[in-house]
């Protein structure tokens, strides 16, 4: 009997976890599927991506003019290196493209494997962040693609006037381009986070007022090291759209603090100190008169 009991209250504390287990089971599955199905799409259209990615070289002097060639680019821009390089690039082109396809789902997932453990509060703001994240992400790499002309441009002609010309790898060009729309849209998502925070009530607003100057430069320096064309212009693309973010995340919070300070003005004793008593009603009731065994009879 012991024994029994004791299993039965061993299964009692185990089933907890072996729930959480199969909930992040189900939930990954999800969010795989999301992002194969996503990346069945990419894998597809691979072709129509790839030259609306290559899009931004195909007008540059100094190629060799010997890659594949199309409708964008009738001399040809990229080359390929190795007898496996397009198979490899397809599956990279639609790995990326399942995940940005699938990221509202499995950013969903996240969330409701994490939601039962948080506060009301802390659901929502979570919520309103993975809504907001996702456009912003996507708004930086519309920012990059926009840019991306000028920065290959200048890396292909640096020595325009050498006399050599560039084979471009379609491997290392493709890679390089999902690495900097992927720079550029999590930098986007940065200001985000600093209006969770500040809602969350790590940051204040007046912190982010405070260094407003420090912060500012902190993005034209990362503007400078994430553009690798080293010019003004490249760099201020990526710096100034962060500074306006930074800023409006500034406003927001300085929003949420007023409203904040609002409901504390409003709760019973918030002009007191902390070291103030608050006023207590400290008069006892009234006894009423017990009741005798005859009133009982």
């Amino acid at each position: 009997m012991a024994g029994k009991a004791g299993r039965s209250a061993d299964d009692a504390t185990r089933m907890p976890l072996v729930e959480h287990i199969r909930e992040l089971r189900n939930r990954l599955m999800k969010a795989a599927l999301a992002v194969l199905i996503g990346a069945v799409i990419g894998f597809i259209f691979r072709g129509q991506i790839l030259h609306s990615l290559e899009g931004p070289v195909c007008n540059i002097q100094g190629l060799s003019g010997v890659g594949q060639k199309n409708s964008r680019c009738p001399d040809g821009a990229l080359v390929f290196s190795g007898a496996t390089s397009q198979v490899n690039l397809s599956f990279k082109i639609a790995m990326y493209v399942g995940v940005v396809l699938g990221s509202p789902v499995w950013l969903y997932q996240i969330w409701a494997f994490l939601a039962p453990g948080l506060y009301k509060k802390e659901k929502k703001y979570s919520l309103a962040f993975i809504l907001t994240a996702v456009p912003l992400f996507l708004a930086g790499v519309a920012v990059c693609y926009e840019l991306f002309p000028v920065i290959m441009h200048v890396l292909l002609t640096f020595l325009n006037g050498a006399g050599a010309s560039t084979m471009l790898d379609a491997s290392q060009y493709m890679t390089f381009i999902l690495q900097m729309m992927t720079v550029f849209g999590v930098s986007f998502v940065l200001p985000l986070v600093l209006v969770l925070f500040n809602f969350i009530g790590i940051l204040s607003s007046k912190a982010m007022r405070k260094h407003w100057r420090v912060v500012v430069l902190a993005c034209f320096v990362f503007g400078a090291i994430a553009v690798p064309t080293g010019d003004p212009f490249g760099m201020s693309a990526l710096a100034l759209p962060l500074v306006v973010l930074y800023f409006a995340a500034v406003g927001v919070s300085e929003v949420n603090d007023r409203r904040r300070a609002r409901r504390r003005a409003a709760m019973p004793g918030a002009g007191l100190s902390p070291d103030e008593a608050t006023d207590l009603d400290l008069t006892p009731a009234p006894i009423e008169r017990a009741e005798s065994l005859e009133d009982i009879l």
